[in-house]
């Protein structure tokens, strides 16, 4: 892993419970593949703004590349 990998990984995705990039991408290592699946593995979006933040940029996330 190089040092821009470990930079993206800290960053928030969701913003209200603090849960980093790298928590997300390690679910989806495990096979979960959708916004509500990520959401119930990770917290996400149990927040006081409840998703509001968090799910474009998981949706983002899920898009292939």
């Amino acid at each position: 892993m190089d040092q821009k990998e470990i930079i993206e990984g800290l960053k928030a995705v969701c913003i209200c419970k603090g849960i980093r990039k790298k928590s997300f991408m390690a679910h989806v290592e495990k096979g979960i593949k959708t916004v509500q699946g990520l959401k119930k593995a990770t917290g996400a979006g149990s927040g006081p703004c409840e998703g509001r933040r968090c799910t474009p940029r998981i949706e983002e996330m899920l898009k292939p590349k």
